[in-house]
């Protein structure tokens, strides 16, 4: 699966990853709020054979983006404020 990460220029270590470049639409907005303007970072083929650099495994990754059309990563130690 291909893979398009943004960065946020607000929450410092924040990435939020999609399956297809620039569709925002399945991410709500009340996250892309608190998230700010989404900028572009880097694009990579995801598989289960790759290894990420934080906690969660690509099949995770690939899991979650499939079923809700995004995948955000947080700083170690961080929540998204209710």
């Amino acid at each position: 699966m291909q893979c398009y990460v943004y960065r946020s220029r607000r929450k410092q270590g924040s990435f939020l990853f999609l399956p297809e470049k620039d569709n925002f639409a399945r991410v709500p907005e009340v996250l892309l709020k608190i998230f700010g303007v989404p900028e572009f970072s880097f694009e990579f083929f995801l598989d289960d054979e790759r290894q990420l650099q934080f906690q969660v495994t690509a099949s995770e990754v690939r899991r979650v983006m499939q079923e809700n059309g995004f995948f955000l990563q947080l700083p170690p130690n961080e929540e998204l404020p209710c």
